[in-house]
């Protein structure tokens, strides 16, 4: 069974630490990746982490984790809100597919509340700052392990 995960960054989030910290934390980027790799590798997982400024680009790297099989999570940032040919992409996952949002958007302003993602989506985490990456590195294995012990079983 593929062990692959695919952490994809959408737009701004190059700039975490920097950015609006007292909403987003002071959190960088290469560090939330080098937690996410370590911790990947440590549950046996094989980790592509990417961030992308550009829709298309996060739409080819979805295709890319559908063509391999692997498993998703996705901070689609500012393309959570209005990104048909993003959530299109999603669609096509089968791998387990984690939406995760630095801030809990549920709380925010009216342009920033509402996810287009999240009915395509297994799970979202929100509002956990950069803590929320380990937390889905950890459920993208677990879903990984529920499912490989069901085709065992078959």
């Amino acid at each position: 069974m593929n062990r692959s995960v695919f952490i994809l960054n959408g737009p701004n989030l190059n700039m975490l630490g920097r950015r609006e910290p007292h909403i987003y934390g002071h959190t960088t980027l290469a560090e939330i990746r080098a937690t996410s790799q370590a911790l990947a590798a440590e549950l046996d997982l094989q980790c592509e982490f990417r961030q992308t400024n550009h829709e298309g680009v996060m739409v080819d790297w979805l295709q890319e984790a559908f063509e391999q099989g692997a498993a998703v999570i996705i901070n689609p940032a500012g393309l959570s809100f209005h990104s048909i040919p993003v959530l299109d992409a999603l669609k096509l996952i089968k791998a387990p597919l984690i939406e995760l949002h630095l801030s809990n958007i549920h709380g925010r302003d009216e342009l920033h509340r509402h996810s287009i993602m999240s009915g395509a989506v297994n799970a979202v985490i929100c509002g956990l700052g950069a803590a929320g990456y380990p937390l889905a590195v950890r459920a993208v294995a677990q879903l990984l392990q529920v499912q490989e012990e069901a085709s065992a079983d078959q």
